[in-house]
């Protein structure tokens, strides 16, 4: 397993997480085991906008002797009233349903309490008319929340939140289709979705993915919205490389799924590279990196990807991004202009121009 570090909390997340939307189907005799071996190989961090009631004492069951060592993501808004996942904004529903998860995952605490589906601005003046912004925030002066999250699928929305109020972690939907416009939670442009993961990165956000495969459309030819399949492991790289990017949680019902995750860190780089996705990016996505490292390996070594990522993110006002990138052992000033990384980009990227301009930017 991989880790990076909260830039914010400090914490220690593994970048493979989990959701729950799935782990309930096969009840806790088949759920216990896969949440046990999920845990085993490294993952500890568990999103728990649940598909299911059901899913809550299974993680109950699991980790309730080890809360210490996972840690979840609670959303103030779920609501398992009815069983399923319902969504409500009454603070008596809210109330409710953080008091029952809580008791069914056998724990007092929470360590990343979201505010919950914000997709809309009117969803955003309901949740502090109702009372539930206060509620949460209360908890969190408590001790109870430890870290205040956010989830939605809309950049405008996520932009209009964060100037009001100062969140630790954004759920976000992030994959390939919806960062180029296609899908049912395509929002926003490639240019906003971009600056959306720059504006984290600055502010020390961390962002957690949540539908990194497109509801499963990407996998799938037939349906993908490019008619190309890719593999979940390009998805789960793909979604790695954003900026601000701390973990991508993937559902999965059972041990076998997640010994399928846990494979990722056993892949060949070549069976990681999603640079196939020029084939299908929109226009005004051509000249522009996505750091996919396609163009590796450099003739004298340099980390192409890497360097063009902190160079975004040191323009947007990043100071960090501009320290790690002075700390590189081989920086764009050592770039030998030698066109191999030009001839190689699927995106159209003139890397080696874009290598002097980086180190003019930076000297």
């Amino acid at each position: 397993m991989e880790y990076r570090i909260h830039p914010r909390t400090g914490d220690k997340i593994s970048v493979i997480g989990l959701g729950s939307a799935y782990i309930f189907e096969g009840g806790p005799k088949i759920g216990v085991p896969a949440l046990e071996r999920a845990l085993e190989g490294g993952i500890n961090y568990y999103d728990l906008a649940a598909g299911d009631g059901k899913a809550f004492p299974i993680f109950g069951e699991a980790f309730s002797a080890v809360r210490k060592d996972v840690f979840y993501q609670i959303h103030f808004g779920a609501d398992y009233s009815k069983g399923t996942y319902g969504w409500s904004l009454a603070l008596d529903d809210v109330k409710r349903s953080i008091d029952w998860q809580l008791t069914q995952l056998r724990t007092d605490y929470i360590d990343y309490g979201f505010i919950h589906c914000q997709d809309e601005l009117s969803d955003w003046a309901a949740y502090q008319k109702n009372g539930v912004l206060d509620h949460l925030l209360s908890l969190k002066r408590q001790g109870m929340v430890r870290h205040l999250g956010l989830s939605s699928h809309t950049p405008a929305v996520i932009g209009a939140i964060l100037d009001e109020i100062e969140v630790d972690t954004l759920m976000f939907s992030i994959n390939a289709a919806y960062d180029y416009g296609e899908g049912e939670y395509a929002n926003g442009s490639v240019d906003e979705r971009a600056a959306l993961y720059r504006r984290c990165a600055k502010a020390g956000i961390g962002i957690t993915v949540m539908k990194p495969f497109s509801g499963g459309q990407l996998l799938d030819a037939a349906l993908s919205p490019f008619g190309h399949a890719l593999t979940p492991y390009q998805c789960i790289r793909y979604a790695l490389d954003k900026p601000a990017v701390l973990t991508v949680l993937p559902g999965a019902k059972d041990r076998s799924e997640v010994e399928g995750l846990l494979a990722y860190f056993d892949q060949p780089e070549q069976a990681l590279d999603y640079s196939n996705i020029a084939s299908f990016a929109p226009p005004q996505a051509a000249g522009t990196c996505v750091y996919c490292n396609h163009c590796k390996p450099c003739p004298i070594g340099l980390d192409v990807g890497l360097i063009n990522k902190y160079y975004d993110l040191a323009k947007a006002g990043d100071l960090l991004a501009r320290e790690h990138y002075l700390s590189l052992e081989q920086n764009a000033a050592d770039c030998i202009a030698c066109g191999h990384c030009d001839q190689r980009c699927p995106f159209q990227v003139r890397q080696s121009a874009r290598m002097a301009e980086i180190a003019a930017y930076f000297a």
